[in-house]
């Protein structure tokens, strides 16, 4: 049954991800002047960095870019200034980190990268490694499961992180918190719920998935209550391809 503690809090359901992650920038930002200032949240995709990542942002006021897949050391620096509020104009690469570290150290504001693994693959770790020594900002980095080893590459790098973060697979209270948000009004016993932990594979993504599968065939039968009983034999998202199925 829900409670009170399962309201998502400014849209966002608190999971124990998005405190993990709140957590690893905070120890970042309070470090000693001694210690590394870069964190680096990682896991599968689906596990809920990135909406965790974005809520963060808000809270700790950190500047925010999530990387693609084409981007080089120009775009990566173009990006983040772009989020500062700062027109690079003509400046030379060399000038736009000047400028994006100069802001990191007078405003005294982290920095969130997300997608890390696609810098990683761009080689444009070195340039993140620049933007940190130059501002000695809180860093954190997101990605996926394999980031912590594909960093071991570049050493300077790899031994500047002040922390490794886990992402952790969704649990049943993670799943109770995501209710209100994607099944609102509907009333998702706890057998049910457990089910939708244990098929999701560990993602947040699925559960959220399946949970509005769940408020539509609710709503269309006007149920408030529904349980692993009365859901029977519908299928439900598990994030495999459907078989072909050949006449």
């Amino acid at each position: 049954m829900m409670n009170e503690n399962t309201v998502p809090v400014n849209g966002v359901a608190e999971t124990a991800n998005l405190g993990l992650c709140d957590v690893a920038l905070e120890r970042a930002i309070d470090r000693t002047g001694s210690l590394p200032g870069m964190v680096c949240m990682f896991g599968p995709s689906g596990f809920g960095k990135s909406v965790a990542a974005t809520h963060v942002a808000c809270r700790r006021r950190a500047y925010y870019i999530q990387a693609k897949s084409v981007w080089s050391r120009r775009h990566t620096l173009a990006a983040i200034l772009h989020e500062m509020g700062v027109q690079p104009g003509k400046a030379t690469i060399p000038q736009m980190l000047d400028m994006v570290a100069q802001e990191l150290a007078l405003s005294g504001r982290p920095l969130i990268v997300d997608e890390m693994d696609h810098l990683v693959e761009k080689n444009v770790v070195e340039l993140i490694r620049d933007i940190y020594e130059s501002s000695q900002a809180a860093i954190l980095l997101i990605g996926e499961e394999q980031l912590p080893h594909k960093l071991k590459k570049w050493e300077r790098f790899h031994g500047r992180i002040l922390n490794w973060v886990p992402a952790q697979p969704v649990s049943l209270e993670d799943a109770a918190k995501l209710v209100p948000m994607y099944a609102p009004g509907i009333e998702v016993a706890e057998d049910l719920l457990a089910h939708l932990v244990e098929i999701s594979g560990g993602s947040v993504r699925r559960v959220a998935v399946n949970l509005e599968l769940i408020a539509t065939v609710a709503g269309t039968a006007g149920a408030g209550y529904i349980d692993r009983k009365s859901w029977g034999r519908r299928e439900l998202y598990t994030g495999e391809a459907p078989k072909r199925r050949l006449g």
